[in-house]
């Protein structure tokens, strides 16, 4: 069942894609109906830019905040990723405040989602990813600040893991 749920979560991005208003916000709606049924990291990472991040762009954000507050970690991914829709085309808001959200999450999947959209920013916008780190860095979870960071000169790197080691040296 997973591939067939991939084939159309694909299908519903590629004619959101091509489908005038109307149809692009039924199709926002039955995805998020239906979204308990996105429970894979790659289904929320092929169809959360495309569906909920392109429908978003141009409506309110709160939906954003309500699946970033979700006890759902589907619900989770999907408000980070969903923000790789906006870092494509130059807005970096929506990822930084979703991300900063996100600082405290236990699970690792949201670490690893939440590292990579703060890395895409960082290749758009590296003052903006400069400016988050400087500002969590000593608080964000390593494999969130692992992603976020791997594509930095090896320097800042080692800048930003000394100051998380140094963080957590002060709290233990």
């Amino acid at each position: 069942m997973h591939e067939e749920r991939l084939l159309a979560l694909m299908i519903l991005v590629n004619a959101y894609a091509r489908a005038e208003p109307l149809k692009r916000a039924a199709i926002y709606r039955a995805y998020m109906k239906h979204r308990r049924y996105i429970n894979n990291w790659d289904l929320v990472d092929s169809s959360a830019p495309g569906i909920v991040g392109a429908h978003l762009i141009s409506k309110g954000r709160q939906a954003l905040d309500v699946l970033a507050r979700s006890m759902n970690v589907w619900d989770r991914r999907i408000a980070i990723i969903a923000t790789h829709h906006f870092i494509k085309r130059g807005e970096y808001r929506e990822t930084v405040r979703v991300a900063s959200m996100m600082l405290g999450d236990e699970h690792d999947l949201i670490h690893k989602a939440a590292g990579w959209m703060l890395r895409e920013l960082g290749k758009r916008d590296p003052a903006t990813l400069h400016g988050f780190l400087d500002a969590h860095a000593g608080h964000m979870p390593r494999t969130m600040l692992r992603y976020a960071i791997e594509r930095l000169p090896l320097a800042l790197q080692r800048r930003y893991r000394d100051r998380a080691a140094d963080e957590k040296a002060l709290h233990e």
